[in-house]
């Protein structure tokens, strides 16, 4: 009778973890995506609701994007603000050749806005408290002059996580053309929108974690329960 009370116990002990943990494989499924191409989303649905004409999605604005952010990565400051700003040359020798953009498809860098947390947020949350927080860069999320824009995303499990955006003036589709259409692009971390590739080191670790989490516990509860007499 104990015995059974006891396996009784074990299974209740299961069935409570799995039940708590399920929320977190949800919540890492959701986020298991592309962010960048979220908030092209939100950038386009703001120039809407003023009346604006949406802004191409372009990849090799995006790489570049997340060029940048690779970049920057070591200057968030704690009160979460980016002390970092690239040399202008570094878009046409760094963040274009590593993306593979074909140079002569090079064209105007119309604006930038960058920013960083670290703790991972949603998009729709870094957009308002982080990206566009001040009369400046909602002045130029709005500007009209813009035809283009890509995002980059970066970060770790541990943060700190960098978003920027980047605008282009340029004619649409013939700027910033990938070569071989991005195929040869080496994306280890992060992720920049105009792909539908997924974030790479950001939520696949905390994935990957609650996973082995489950895995251990259910095997020390079932070890257990098997020496019960």
């Amino acid at each position: 009778m104990i015995v059974m009370m006891m396996k009784k116990k074990l299974c209740c002990c299961i069935w409570f973890i799995l039940s708590n943990l399920l929320p977190v494989f949800v919540v890492s499924a959701m986020n298991h995506g592309n962010p960048a191409n979220e908030l092209v989303n939100i950038i386009n649905e703001n120039r809407t609701a003023q009346k604006l004409p949406i802004l191409k999605d372009n990849p090799g604005l995006g790489c570049m994007a997340l060029q940048y952010a690779e970049e920057c990565k070591a200057n968030c400051t704690s009160n979460n603000t980016l002390s970092c700003q690239p040399a202008d040359d570094d878009f046409t020798e760094i963040f274009a050749p590593n993306c593979g953009v074909e140079l002569p498809t090079f064209d105007i860098i119309s604006g930038r806005i960058v920013g960083c947390q670290f703790k991972h947020i949603e998009p729709s949350q870094a957009f308002s408290d982080i990206l566009v927080r001040d009369k400046k860069s909602l002045s130029l999320l709005i500007s009209k002059g813009h035809t283009e824009v890509g995002v980059g995303f970066i970060g770790n499990n541990h943060g700190p996580f960098f978003w920027c955006i980047l605008f282009s003036s340029g004619q649409t589709n013939s700027t910033f053309v990938l070569e071989d259409g991005g195929r040869g692009i080496k994306q280890k971390r992060g992720c920049f929108s105009g792909t539908n590739i997924q974030c790479s080191g950001v939520d696949e670790i905390d994935l990957f974690l609650n996973t082995l989490s489950v895995i251990l516990i259910i095997f020390i509860c079932y070890i257990s329960g098997t020496m019960m007499p």
